[in-house]
């Protein structure tokens, strides 16, 4: 008898199920971990997006509370949060605060943010904060100004009176005047307006006057689409530094302070002012003027001639400082002769504050300039009263800085037959009355003071003036912005 066996094939099936299983595991494993990579490096990648923003939103933390007065308690870490308050992650601050005499000037934030989900994937930033100075213009004038076919200016240019623009301009000139109504002026003859320049199809005779727009030209040498009028017109009280201020930082604050001349020992009798001559180590060789020379001039604040005594004939040294890094703030109660190579940022201020004997003055009679001009220089000259160029400027004259009158006129006076080639500032002038620096004819013949005349804004001293320079903006803003590692 034969004997069938029956053959289970149970066995098989299970074996290929648990070995196609196991590859479908597999398989679905792989899928499922490169579905999740994927998903974390798509959560990672948002995650890098938020930190980003996430810094950002620090950095505008921290211009809200320094723009508030509560900077103070925002540094260290803070938590962001979403629309709901709920907290996604964190951002932290530093800041770095450029000062001098007590001035803070720029500020240098550094703001890192993360997610809560990606604490390590963190983003940088680095933000510098300041305020314009009044180096934002290359020119600020509380009165009208003529600029002659040889006069040029490269920075924008503001004066609350008119302006009669017949040099090139490279930005804007703006003028706030109003007449009747109307962004216009009289234009007289001090402004080369007798007879009134018509045939510019823009002056025109109104009775006995000479009626001219806001700014405007005789020739074809400006650009007359940076011509702006009416604008608002430009504080000047608003920009007139607390001379006081800067007394004290030059007693008491590490600067340097140089009483009357005539107070200092052995020269009551013959003190006359100081004579300041900047190194470009950083020093300063400080004299006592002992003797001037007077020279005929016409002076249009007097309105006559007069003998100014603007050249130094005798002075004897009186100290040699290093000008302080910490508070580079030089004050004189007395007149000033500043000249040479400026290293660091200075400001010279001359004032009067004992009494009421008149206000001082500030003579340049020499070149100023930078040990390099790479930003790291500046150099303000705030004088109480006027800043004149003497008789004895130089046939070229070069000064970098800015150069204030506070209350007086930045000028030169009518020396009969004392011409001069070329003057140049590289920096900003800001007068309170009618600036000049050369003196014509009707026919535009030079016949005192600078034949060639050009003002450079630095743009440099905008952000980063020195101390006490006015701030033109209430508010600081962001200067420049960049990511870091």
């Amino acid at each position: 008898m034969q004997r069938t066996e029956k053959i289970n094939s149970r066995g098989v099936i299970i074996d290929y199920v648990l070995v196609f299983g196991a590859i479908f595991l597999m398989l679905l494993s792989a899928l499922l971990g490169f579905i999740l990579m994927q998903l974390k490096q798509a959560n990672l990648k948002v995650s890098a997006v938020q930190s980003l923003d996430i810094a950002e939103a620090g950095i505008d933390h921290y211009l809200w509370c320094l723009n508030n007065g509560v900077q103070a308690g925002c540094t260290g870490t803070k938590d962001y949060t979403d629309s709901s308050g709920n907290a996604v992650g964190q951002f932290q601050i530093t800041a770095v605060i450029t000062s001098a005499c007590g001035q803070s000037i720029l500020y240098t934030i550094t703001s890192s943010g993360w997610t809560n989900q990606f604490p390590t994937n963190r983003r940088t930033i680095k933000a510098l904060y300041g305020r314009r100075s009044v180096a934002a213009y290359s020119g600020i004038i509380n009165a009208g100004v003529w600029f002659g076919n040889d006069e040029a200016l490269s920075g924008p240019f503001m004066a609350n009176g008119g302006v009669r623009m017949d040099g090139p301009n490279q930005s804007l000139v703006s003028s706030a005047t109003i007449l009747n109504g109307n962004a216009e002026w009289v234009c007289d003859a001090s402004y080369g307006c007798s007879p009134c320049p018509t045939a510019a199809g823009q002056c025109r005779i109104a009775g006995s006057q000479c009626i001219c727009p806001g700014v405007f030209s005789t020739t074809a040498n400006s650009n007359s689409s940076l011509f702006q009028y009416p604008v608002p017109p430009f504080d000047f009280n608003s920009i007139t530094i607390d001379l006081a201020n800067i007394k004290t930082a030059a007693r008491t604050g590490g600067g340097i302070y140089l009483p009357r001349s005539n107070t200092v020992s052995g020269y009551e009798a013959t003190g006359k002012g100081y004579h300041l001559k900047f190194q470009s180590d950083g020093t300063v060789k400080v004299y006592i003027v002992t003797a001037l020379t007077s020279t005929w001039g016409y002076n249009p604040e007097a309105g006559t001639y007069r003998w100014d005594a603007f050249t130094i004939a005798a002075e004897s040294l009186y100290a040699t400082d290093t000008v302080p890094a910490a508070c580079s703030a030089i004050y004189a109660e007395d007149n000033v002769w500043p000249d040479g190579v400026i290293k660091g940022k200075v400001v010279l201020a001359s004032a009067n504050l004992i009494d009421n004997s008149g206000n001082t003055n500030s003579i340049l009679g020499d070149n100023i300039t930078y040990a390099a001009n790479d930003g790291t220089n500046g150099f303000e000259l705030v004088s109480q009263g006027n800043v004149f160029l003497g008789p004895q400027s130089p046939d070229s004259i070069e000064l970098h800085g800015i150069y204030m009158a506070q209350n007086g006129t930045f000028e030169r006076d009518h020396y009969q037959g004392n011409i001069r080639t070329n003057f140049k500032v590289y920096g900003s002038y800001i007068s309170n009355g009618r600036p000049n620096e050369t003196w014509v004819d009707g026919n535009g013949n030079v016949l005192s003071g600078y034949r060639n005349t050009a003002v450079y804004y630095d743009a440099s001293l905008i952000y980063n003036p020195p101390p006490f320079v006015a701030p033109i903006d209430s508010n600081f803003k962001i200067v420049s912005w960049r990511e870091t590692e």
